[in-house]
């Protein structure tokens, strides 16, 4: 993968979400002629049913949020080790302290010996002066993506989020429960997968404009997002100015 696979991976993967908000409109539209059903066998589907299908869209979106994010922060990995092209010192602050984070297990729940086992090998890698190996970032466990979690990824690694004022207004303008879109996302999804909320309740009161407008709204929001990490890693921003290729020091 490389950046120029960023979006298409994304557009593949919103297309499907907009694909089934389509599904449900045509649901929905039909329920204006009485109950929704389906012609061949008659089944017609239910009040209770219709609330499942839109609840599934929080459980897509938050899919693609997830996905997306972590598609981008892979993404800056891959490019630091390319080619064998760059060496730990070459690297940004930001960046070294995630490499140093990830090789030498700093924040893993280890052994004294095991402790010190990483650490030599993180020494012998900066003394023999090998170029970076591809490594993974923490970025915690899974449930926890929303705007807010995103912005600070995006600090933590060094990469500012440059965005646009009408997407900074629409992901903080508040929907249901007093949340954004991207909140909203993220505690209905764990609201289901945990088992908190049932699917008929997540999807009580909701109609498929609002779904669509929830879904334009996080697919605004990524695009600028997954922009954003192209240009740092586009741009050699992940290592330090010094150490960029000619022509692509700021």
């Amino acid at each position: 993968m490389s950046t120029a696979d960023l979006f298409p991976f994304f557009e593949e993967r919103f297309a499907e979400v907009d694909s089934y908000i389509d599904f449900l409109e045509k649901i929905e539209e039909a329920t204006r002629n009485g109950i929704p059903r389906i012609a061949v066998s008659e089944y017609r589907i239910t009040a209770k049913q219709q609330k499942i299908l839109y609840s599934s869209v929080y459980l897509q979106l938050y899919n693609l949020v997830e996905a997306t994010m972590a598609r981008c922060v892979s993404e800056l990995t891959e490019a630091t080790s390319a080619e064998g092209r760059w060496q730990p010192h070459h690297l940004n602050d930001h960046l070294l302290q995630e490499w140093v984070r990830s090789t030498a297990r700093t924040h893993a729940d280890m052994s004294a010996p095991s402790r010190l086992k990483h650490a030599l090998e993180m020494s012998a890698h900066i003394v023999q002066q090998l170029p970076i190996k591809p490594f993974v970032i923490d970025v915690g466990g899974g449930g926890n993506w929303d705007d807010e979690v995103i912005y600070k990824m995006a600090e933590r690694l060094g990469c500012p989020l440059a965005l646009t004022g009408p997407t900074q207004a629409s992901v903080k303008r508040k929907k249901r429960d007093g949340l954004g879109p991207l909140q909203l996302v993220k505690n209905r999804r764990n609201g289901l997968a945990h088992g908190s909320i049932s699917f008929v309740d997540c999807a009580d009161g909701v109609v498929v404009s609002e779904l669509r407008e929830m879904s334009q709204c996080v697919e605004m929001y990524l695009r600028e997002v997954i922009g954003c990490f192209k240009n740092y890693i586009e741009s050699y921003d992940f290592l330090r100015p010094d150490s960029r290729p000619s022509g692509d020091t700021a």
